[in-house]
């Protein structure tokens, strides 16, 4: 099957360009639209199955390259314009021969934040859309994570965003340049200066990541939240929607928002939370094999509620019986529930005997009774490294050795005696003071296994100056069996996914690796402030086989 090529004008006179695949059958037929960044061939094929799949269901299928990439004209800057082209482009896809008026969209990462943006606007076309793995609150979620900024994510992305519009230049020097960046580009003076990227900087949204302050109109713009309006009481537009996130996604935390959010609305929306990173919904993409029920088949969901809204068929499977279906990665298997779960929040206490940073502190149900502080000295020489999660490669490792690292400040649970099911976000809360005006501070709760594996389950990060802190975690959903221990682990530094603090006063964004000092950070266990880990215990009652 050869798709059709055929052409838009926006209001402003830019043309976007689109692959237009269409059923063997007699329409008319809705239309299931994608708006992409990385050339419409490539259509999601990553992650999706092909659009000839999709037409074959019934459906027009459109992959269009979006402003100022594939052969679109116009200038691409990372969201920005997605708002207004979005809209326009859905409702461009209405009036196409044999579409019978009705738009769905789809797409994955990028690819959803533009259903969201396009939603903002309230094209009337479009009746329904599944966003997999997108993102939601743009700068809170990429540009400053509590406080902290995404350094080697955001590097990496940015020099692949810098290459593809080398390339549609014709320009195969910086091409070959931005393509081969690689770890090394954040070895230079300023690590998140990287050279290669300033030195394209014309090509990539690098700076404006960096360096834009969140009162800056462009996260206005590109960011969902503020371009929905999603504080608000009442939510507008209001469609339906599938979302699709992963417990190793780095927009993990963007997707449980937008469902959030959204499905305040009046209309229906469902989620599922996987065991997978953010290319993959295989068994085996998180680089453990968590069972054939990992292996889910999103394509044949997304047909199911596209026929659904579009076409009046009945809903079948687990979107029939839930709206909120989780992968536990303990049971290896579905649990449905009818919304996300409010778990009851437990403390575990943070103790030890001073010395947490060279044999592991405790988790306990009970504070001790006497205060004491337990110290880490962070080394920006050997900075404690970033293993596993949603930090790019194997997301479940066994971390026990970065656990075991004299700055990293260790604290595990006894061996449990019953089952533990855990659904939602930890949080730490914990007076925590260093030598200097600013710090960061990594905390990471892991799974430790009968024979001492340990295997990261959430995380939190932040720049941080003295004083209390309330540190959420991402969200998981786990049941951990008897014998099975909880370890959560605080450093100074989780590099390269996050720029080392100096310890100076100097913004991490721009500070030297010459410049940076040593930094102790000291955490009060016990006493009238003990730190404590909430955990969201959930009753396995609560929840059916999904």
């Amino acid at each position: 099957m050869t798709p059709e090529t055929l052409s838009m004008r926006l209001r402003d006179g830019v043309r976007l360009d689109a692959d237009v695949w269409r059923p063997a059958t007699p329409g008319p037929h809705p239309v299931l639209l994608m708006r992409q960044p990385y050339g419409r061939r490539i259509a999601s094929t990553v992650v999706f199955v092909h659009p000839a799949w999709y037409a074959a269901q019934g459906y027009i299928v459109v992959i269009q390259d979006v402003r100022g990439s594939g052969t679109s004209e116009g200038h691409f800057l990372a969201y920005d314009r997605e708002a207004e082209d979005g809209a326009e482009a859905v409702a461009w896809a209405a009036t196409l021969p044999g579409c019978d008026g009705q738009v769905a969209m789809y797409g994955f990462s990028y690819q959803g934040a533009t259903q969201l943006l396009a939603l903002s606007r309230g094209p009337a076309a479009l009746r329904v859309m599944s966003p997999a793995m997108a993102s939601w609150e743009l700068y809170g979620e990429k540009a400053r994570d509590k406080g902290a900024f995404l350094l080697a994510g955001n590097a990496y992305w940015a020099a692949q965003m810098g290459a593809a519009q080398a390339r549609r230049a014709g320009d195969a020097a910086a091409y070959a340049e931005l393509a081969a960046a690689g770890a090394e580009m954040l070895a230079g003076p300023v690590p998140a200066a990287p050279a290669v990227l300033q030195k394209h900087a014309g090509l990539h949204h690098y700076a404006t990541w960096r360096d834009a302050p969140a009162e800056d109109g462009y996260w206005q713009r590109a960011s969902p939240v503020q371009a929905i309006g999603a504080t608000r009481d009442v939510i507008r537009p209001d469609v339906p929607a599938l979302w699709v996130g992963g417990w190793f996604d780095y927009h993990l935390d963007g997707t449980l928002a937008g469902y959030r959010a959204l499905s305040r609305g009046g209309a229906d929306h469902w989620l599922m939370i996987g065991p997978w990173p953010h290319l993959a919904w295989s068994p085996v993409g998180a680089g453990a094999d968590f069972g054939p029920a990992a292996l889910s088949d999103v394509d044949a969901l997304q047909v199911a509620l596209f026929d659904h809204v579009l076409k009046g068929a009945p809903l079948t499977g687990w979107m029939a019986a839930s709206r909120v279906r989780l992968f536990d990665l303990g049971l290896r298997a579905w649990r449905g529930f009818a919304a996300l779960p409010e778990p009851e929040m437990r403390p575990l206490f943070l103790a030890g005997d001073g010395r947490a940073a060279v044999r592991d502190g405790g988790l306990t149900a009970a504070a001790p009774e006497a205060a004491h502080w337990e110290h880490v000295t962070h080394d920006p020489w050997r900075p404690v490294p970033a293993l596993g999660l949603h930090h790019g490669g194997a997301a479940w490792r066994d971390r026990a050795e970065v656990d075991a690292r004299f700055d990293v400040l260790a604290f595990t649970t006894e061996p449990l005696t019953a089952p533990l099911d855990l659904v939602g976000e930890s949080e730490l809360v914990a007076e925590v003071r260093a030598n200097a005006p600013s710090f960061d501070l990594n905390a990471t709760l892991s799974l430790v296994t009968a024979e001492g594996r340990s295997y990261a389950l959430s995380q939190a990060h932040a720049v941080l100056s003295r004083g209390m802190v309330r540190l959420k975690l991402r969200a998981l959903c786990i049941t951990l069996a008897p014998g099975d221990r909880l370890r959560i682990s605080l450093a100074g530094a989780c590099f390269p996914a996050y720029p080392v603090n100096p310890g100076t006063g100097t913004d991490p964004r721009h500070a030297t690796g010459a410049e940076a000092l040593p930094i102790t950070l000291s955490v009060r266990c016990g006493g009238a402030a003990p730190a404590r880990l909430l955990l969201p215990v959930l009753s396995v009652s609560s929840a059916a086989p999904g």
